[in-house]
């Protein structure tokens, strides 16, 4: 059970329509987010999501102890396997997802945080059934922010990617440590109803990247 609680901790102002709430059962200040949000927290609080589809990246400086999690998939899909992807196809997914990681990179260094420092922990990319999107778009998830990192210099300390279950990820950033919960039984399609509005969305109309530049 999670309740609201008034003396939060004050988030950065672009987070302020983010679900926060303490969590009486982890004793621990929450954000929860959804998919195409990120969160950064700069007071240890938990950031938790479920992850089909999308995958997570959880980066932190431990110096600094400012930490946030992004929540994305590329806005792409293949519904026959096997069939190279358009140029067209893959410069949408390259911006959408260069936008998604640069976004959480760039507030969690504007707020202190060191690139030189940064640690980075990857979740998700399941190959979970879903209507608007084929079976192997989790693992484009994955592949994209495994090159990604590898771009940019960016090692991947922990990962837990892939399989055929959805994932509840709790994670914490101050300390990076990540509870991971797999949902073997799914009992209610809450969590591919989300991923499908969120995939019809960014496919219809994909969110344009910004010219932004990692700060140095």
């Amino acid at each position: 059970m999670a309740f609201q609680r008034d003396n939060l901790k004050q988030c950065l102002p672009e987070f302020k329509n983010i679900n926060r709430y303490y969590d009486p059962v982890n004793k621990v200040d929450a954000a929860k987010i959804l998919p195409g949000e990120f969160y950064v927290s700069l007071h240890g609080e938990m950031i938790a999501t479920v992850l089909g589809s999308c995958v997570s990246a959880c980066i932190r400086d431990p110096i600094a102890k400012i930490g946030g999690m992004n929540h994305f998939m590329l806005p792409i899909d293949n519904k026959n396997v096997g069939i190279e992807l358009s140029d067209a196809e893959l410069s949408v997914a390259s911006r959408y997802g260069d936008f998604a990681m640069e976004k959480l990179i760039n507030v969690i260094i504007s707020n202190g945080g060191k690139r030189k420092n940064l640690e980075v922990k990857v979740f998700g990319g399941g190959r979970v059934v879903s209507q608007l999107h084929s079976s192997d778009v989790g693992e484009r998830n994955i592949e994209f922010v495994k090159e990604y990192l590898h771009y940019e210099g960016l090692k991947i300390v922990s990962q837990d990617t892939g399989d055929v279950y959805p994932r509840k990820v709790h994670y914490y950033s101050d300390t990076g440590k990540v509870l991971i919960k797999k949902l073997h039984v799914i009992k209610n399609p809450t969590i591919t109803d989300r991923e499908d509005q969120y995939f019809s969305k960014i496919t219809k109309k994909p969110e344009q990247s910004e010219e932004l530049e990692l700060f140095q």
